[in-house]
């Protein structure tokens, strides 16, 4: 196995588990705990991971593996949330994407909605069967080939974390759109301060997107519930439904019903 194959399946053991010990991560891509060692090393010189006694961590609040390694995590759970964000909109509609691992699973979620192959079908007599607006390159790509959506992409510096679109660009075009729903994904739910990702650019756009949409849906798997992350988005206020998986707290999901939401678990 090379150095870049074994790196790829250590960072992917690790979205899962959240950690790595060296003698297991050893037995798992079948070479020695020496090399292993030598690995976390570099990673960890790379801001991927923290090295710790015998294996390695995440960085906590402020950690964040590539997009790539991230769609490993409750996989069954997002596509579920998915399926049932999906349910919630209508043909025609505007929807507005942010990047993130649950909102590809929405997209491809309507993908299968609307017809599912790359030209099975074109735009029906009254217009594409939706219109995606999005800041996330792989979300765009994804559904630039299908010909029942309209796609529209805001400008803006690409951050190679999450294939997302930032910056004044991005603004721009979002300023002269209107969305009928914005489904948002983030990093962390908090009944006081409300939704947050890490990093202060994209929760600047995503702000956006909820801000242009007449409806905001939350598409997040119960792992996110009570965690902060660096940056706001918005508070709770802002958000009409929560779609989230059956993990979530009674508690949690009773502020969120008193909050006003609509809460639904998959």
């Amino acid at each position: 196995m090379s150095k870049q194959a074994r790196w790829s399946k250590l960072l992917e053991l690790l979205a899962v588990d959240g950690k790595l010990e060296v003698e297991e991560a050893a037995a798992s891509v079948a070479v020695s705990p020496a090399t292993i060692r030598r690995d976390l090393d570099e990673l960890a010189e790379q801001k991927l991971l923290v090295r710790t006694r015998g294996g390695a961590i995440g960085h906590g609040v402020s950690y964040e593996l590539p997009l790539r390694y991230k769609s490993s995590r409750q996989v069954s759970e997002k596509q579920r949330i998915a399926s049932a964000v999906a349910d919630l909109l209508g043909e025609g509609d505007v929807v507005g994407l942010n990047g993130g691992t649950t909102t590809t699973e929405v997209a491809r979620a309507l993908v299968l909605r609307a017809g599912g192959g790359t030209a099975d079908r074109g735009e029906g007599p009254s217009g594409p069967s939706y219109t995606v607006v999005t800041n996330a390159l792989n979300i765009a790509g994804e559904l630039a080939v299908r010909p029942q959506f309209k796609i529209v992409v805001t400008g803006g510096v690409a951050r190679p974390q999450t294939y997302e679109l930032v910056g004044p660009l991005a603004v721009g075009v979002l300023n002269q759109v209107v969305l009928d729903v914005a489904v948002l994904g983030v990093d962390g739910v908090d009944p006081q301060l409300g939704v947050m990702t890490h990093h202060e650019d994209e929760a600047g756009i995503s702000r956006l997107f909820a801000e242009r949409a007449r409806k905001v849906v939350l598409a997040t798997d119960s792992s996110k519930m009570g965690r902060r992350a660096f940056a706001r988005i918005c508070g709770l206020d802002r958000i009409n439904v929560l779609v989230t998986d059956s993990g979530l707290d009674s508690d949690m999901a009773a502020r969120f019903t008193e909050a006003g939401i609509e809460v639904v678990t998959v």
